[in-house]
C-alpha cells in the first residue's frame, strides 16, 4: 500500500509543488553518467521526476511505483511517452534487461517490511545484466533525523496555480525502533479540506545494508556521501557479481 502523500490523488498532484527541490537527483544522474548506463529501471519513480531527467538524457527508463495516482501525475507529464511506466513494485517485475537500477530519496526506507526488503534487492538484481548496479540512499540512523520532524520546523503555506493555497506540515508520531513513523497534513484553503499521510521508515545500520547486498548477489563497490544531506546519510552503490 502506497502512503496517501502519493497515493491519494489529490496529494499526488501537489507533490512536485511542495517539494521543487530535487537537486538531490543531481548525484544519480552523475553515477549514471559515471556508469555509462544506457538502461535504467527507477524504482519508486513516485511521480517521475527522475526517469524524465533521465530520458532527457536519451537513457531509456523503466519507472516502476505502486501509487496509480502518483504513476498517474507522471504519465500526465511533457515527453512521458519516452519513459515505460509500471504500477507496481519491485518484487514482481516483467521481464527486464538493465544496467543501472535505482532507489532516490526515501524509496529504500520506505520499505520497511523486511520480506519485502529482502524481495525488492532480488528482484532488481535478476533485472540487471552481468555487472550492472543498483544505487540507492539511506539516511544514517546515528543522526536522529527523526528529531527534526516537527510541526514548527516543516509548517509552510504553498501557492500552487490551479490549487490555492495549501499548508503543510509534519509531526512525529512514533518511534519503535529501527521503524519510525510519522504524520504529513495538508489543508487546502480553496475548500478546507483537510488530508493526511502517514508514513513509516526504517532506519538500517550501514553493515545491516552490506550484509543484505552481499546475500542476494551484490558486491558493494562503494559507500558515499549524499552531496545534498553530508554527513546524514548513505549512499550504496552495489554491483551484481
Amino acid at each position: 500500500m502506497a502512503d496517501d502523500c502519493f497515493g491519494h490523488p489529490r496529494l499526488a498532484a501537489i507533490y512536485d509543488p511542495l517539494d521543487p527541490d530535487r537537486s538531490d537527483l543531481d548525484a544519480y544522474l552523475r553515477m549514471t553518467e559515471e556508469l555509462g548506463a544506457r538502461q535504467v529501471l527507477d524504482i519508486g519513480c513516485g511521480t517521475g521526476v527522475f526517469a524524465l531527467l533521465l530520458a532527457d538524457r536519451g537513457v531509456g527508463v523503466v519507472g516502476i511505483d505502486p501509487a496509480q495516482a502518483s504513476v498517474d501525475v507522471a504519465r500526465a507529464k511533457p515527453g512521458s511517452e519516452r519513459v515505460r511506466w509500471i504500477c507496481g513494485d519491485a518484487t514482481a517485475l516483467p521481464p527486464l534487461q538493465v544496467d543501472l537500477a535505482t532507489m532516490t530519496a526515501n524509496v529504500a526506507q520506505a520499505i520497511a517490511d523486511p520480506d519485502t526488503w529482502q524481495k525488492t534487492l532480488r528482484g532488481a538484481n535478476e533485472t540487471l545484466r552481468p555487472g550492472g548496479h543498483l544505487v540507492f540512499e539511506t539516511r544514517d540512523p546515528a543522526r536522529r533525523a527523526w528529531e527534526e520532524w516537527t510541526r514548527e520546523n516543516s509548517y509552510r503555506v504553498t501557492e500552487i496555480p490551479c490549487v490555492g493555497s495549501v499548508e503543510s506540515w509534519v509531526q512525529l508520531i512514533d518511534v519503535s525502533w529501527p521503524l519510525v513513523t510519522f504524520r504529513w497534513t495538508y489543508t487546502f484553503a480553496a475548500d478546507g479540506q483537510v488530508l493526511t499521510s502517514d508514513s513509516t521508515l526504517r532506519f538500517r545500520e550501514r553493515e545491516e545494508v552490506e550484509t543484505d547486498l552481499v546475500a542476494h548477489g551484490y558486491k558493494v563497490q562503494d559507500v558515499r556521501d549524499a552531496p545534498d544531506r553530508p554527513g546524514k546519510e548513505f549512499v550504496f552503490l552495489a554491483r551484481r557479481s
